[in-house]
């Protein structure tokens, strides 16, 4: 499979069309960042108060539809997700496919989350999947084609939650890459031990990122998060670590090189890295602010979602909010 090299992927990498702009145009969301006069506040104080921050539009990158109990936990309908979201103060979300047998022990199908979010078109923005291992029926059918092509005529925004039991650099997965490049779809992974595969330091996925500089992909989970501190071993890839950040880890190393390459805060695996060393957390979200998304995972009712305290827990400006909280993710969605 032909790959990019160094001097394509320089060419490709680029800051989203909306940084700077101050503006919610892709998804329909009101309030110009630029304009407000919350935003001379900030230029006076250098952070953005909690009333100002809660102004601002906000978008989860990461939730479900699960359409059977499971693992004790009870289904989880749109109208739920909806009302859900009112209560939170959650504008818009992304409702991310588990189409593989490892995603979840109830799968929640592209067909089935693409009919269930007809319901609520303004609140609701549908992902994807097809699990790699459907590929045994591409070269001959071109089953695989058709069938993203369908997911993407029926509304589509993009791949994911990607979470298959492979390496992440497995060939059938970057043919999958190589659709996504095709269709323009951003792609959701969650890496752990057990899906989406790689060693300590992420050089898998480093060659993935590399290697498809036209697609945006936004990392969740384990696998990832662990490695925003330098002192990673094999245990910790479906762990939450505790204790002091160790400044040097492979997180920050690839956002700085890689700009189609985001982190999704979600998950107690983002909420671990985050709270694990709040002081090196503060400066991480400071350098970082223009690659990461807001997100929960959240999956079932009555669930307990802490991330909403991420945004008085940290001290940002109000540009810097802005981007976690729904710029990033417009422009993932451009």
């Amino acid at each position: 499979m032909a790959r990019s090299s160094s001097s394509d992927r320089s060419s490709a990498t680029r800051r989203r069309f909306l940084a700077g702009t101050g503006t919610a145009g892709v998804l329909g969301l009101t309030g110009s960042v630029g304009a407000t006069d919350a935003e001379a506040s900030v230029r006076r104080d250098g952070v953005a108060s909690p009333d100002d921050v809660d102004d601002l539009p906000l978008i989860d990158a990461h939730t479900h539809l699960i359409p059977a109990e499971t693992l004790d936990r009870d289904p989880l309908s749109a109208d739920e997700l909806v009302a859900w979201m009112d209560d939170n103060g959650v504008d818009r979300a992304v409702v991310l496919a588990l189409d593989s047998p490892e995603s979840y022990p109830v799968q929640a199908p592209s067909w089935w989350v693409l009919e269930e979010v007809e319901a609520h078109p303004d609140r609701l923005l549908p992902f994807c999947t097809v699990d790699p291992r459907t590929l045994v029926y591409e070269e001959d059918f071109g089953a695989v084609t058709d069938l993203l092509e369908e997911y993407v005529d029926r509304g589509a925004r993009g791949f994911g939650e990607l979470k298959a039991g492979l390496p992440i650099d497995d060939d059938r997965l970057e043919a999958l890459y190589e659709l996504c490049a095709d269709h323009g779809l951003p792609i959701f992974f969650h890496t752990d031990e057990k899906a989406m595969m790689d060693e300590v330091g992420l050089p898998r996925l480093e060659d993935v990122v590399a290697s498809y500089p036209e697609v945006d992909f936004l990392a969740h989970a384990h696998a990832w998060w662990v490695h925003i501190s330098a002192d990673v071993d094999s245990d910790d890839r479906g762990a939450y670590p505790s204790g002091p950040v160790e400044p040097g880890g492979r997180v920050p190393e690839l956002l700085s090189e890689y700009d189609n390459l985001y982190g999704d805060l979600s998950g107690l695996s983002g909420w671990n890295a985050l709270t694990r060393d709040e002081e090196y957390a503060q400066s991480f979200l400071e350098d970082h602010h223009e690659q990461l998304v807001f997100g929960t995972d959240y999956l079932s009712p009555d669930q307990e979602i802490p991330h909403f305290d991420l945004f008085e827990r940290f001290d940002l400006d109000l540009e810097a909010w802005a981007d976690i909280r729904y710029r990033n993710l417009e422009g993932v969605l451009r």
